[in-house]
């Protein structure tokens, strides 16, 4: 199956972060389908100031089932130096489940889609690189169209940082 993944990562060498993810990503036999540019982008609920994250998303082939994903990607955060002192705070990876194909899931270890995925541009401007006619399971509108909406606002800042190979290099 398909799923679609976020990454940020907003402490040291952010851009080596996101490699390094997407390098364990394919040594835990997931298969890296498509990879996004990366974005540099100004933080979201955060209550206390912090620097600007670098935000992509990729496509991996798994034949895990999302509670054995979610797991797995809490695996490689702490393996990668992750630690979660208290929500929203800085971090040095972030991989989140955005979307497990069509499905919907509202289980508390797995949400599927990802609960706010239609309300951050900073995910779905990445997203929409690799799967922006993509339908959202639950809102049933592209993503493309969402990402617009919010492009709208201007609530945001989004921009292109560097290429999708740029998170390739290590795989």
């Amino acid at each position: 199956m398909i799923c679609h993944l976020g990454l940020g990562s907003n402490l040291g060498d952010r851009l080596a972060h996101l490699q390094s993810a997407v390098a364990c990503l394919a040594r835990h036999g997931l298969r890296v389908q498509a990879a996004s540019s990366v974005y540099e982008t100004s933080p979201v609920g955060c209550t206390v100031p912090q620097p600007d994250y670098l935000n992509a998303a990729v496509a991996i082939e798994t034949d895990l089932d999302p509670h054995r994903l979610v797991s797995l990607l809490l695996e490689i955060e702490r393996e990668l130096g992750r630690t979660r002192p208290a929500r929203n705070t800085p971090r040095t990876i972030d991989l989140d489940l955005l979307l497990v194909g069509q499905t919907e899931s509202t289980d508390a270890q797995a949400v599927v889609p990802h609960p706010r995925l239609h309300e951050r541009l900073f995910v779905l401007e990445p997203l929409c690189d690799i799967a922006g006619e993509a339908l959202h399971p639950v809102l049933h509108t592209p993503m493309t169209a969402l990402r617009d909406q919010l492009r709208a606002s201007g609530t945001e800042r989004v921009r292109l940082f560097a290429p999708a190979y740029s998170i390739m290099r290590n795989c």
